[in-house]
């Protein structure tokens, strides 16, 4: 599961290790990370997590996998595709979805290996599109999934099921790219 999936210029998108928990608890208690997400990750939540990814590798061969940084190792978050949630409008298609540490924002990462990952489904999997989700406001996600080429589909945007219903981030858009012809 470490085994290294797809190497970019810059980074590496890898099957997660145990390695990976203490960084990424630590990335999701930083509440301008979570801001769009919902509370910081308690220990326990991120090494449940990373179980959950690590059991999606070996079940379908893909996950949103851990993000490394080529160079340095450094661990930044992840980037990857999975099967969309039960209760949204993406349950089991390909959904795309990525989250950074803090300090790498704005450095072109998340593009990077978001087009990276993109360009493995066409090459591995037989899905006609990938979708994304996120909350209404995340306006750097949605920012990121048009400069991707993806498509606002308004009639998919829904109320996120697991959270509240006072929930403000219960809004939630779609969006989707179709296969190239």
């Amino acid at each position: 599961m470490s085994d290294t999936i797809i190497e970019t210029p810059r980074l590496l998108l890898r099957g997660w290790r145990e390695a990976d928990v203490e960084p990424w608890q630590a990335m999701c208690s930083d509440p301008e990370v979570m801001r769009h997400l919902g509370p910081p990750m308690t220990m326990d939540e991120a090494q449940a997590y990373v179980a959950r990814m690590q059991a999606m590798q070996a079940d379908h061969g893909h996950c949103f996998w851990a993000l490394e940084h080529r160079s340095t190792s450094t661990f930044l978050g992840f980037c990857g595709v999975k099967p969309g949630a039960a209760g949204t409008p993406i349950v089991d298609r390909v959904e795309i979805g990525w989250r950074m540490a803090r300090p790498w924002w704005g450095a072109g990462y998340a593009r990077e290996a978001a087009q990276a990952s993109i360009d493995w489904v066409w090459a591995n999997l037989d899905a006609q599109s990938i979708w994304a989700i996120t909350t209404h406001d995340n306006r750097r996600s949605r920012g990121l999934m048009t400069r991707l080429g993806m498509a606002r589909r308004e009639d998919l945007d829904f109320e996120h099921q697991a959270l509240a219903e006072n929930d403000p981030l219960r809004p939630h858009v779609t969006y989707e790219i179709e296969r190239p012809a």
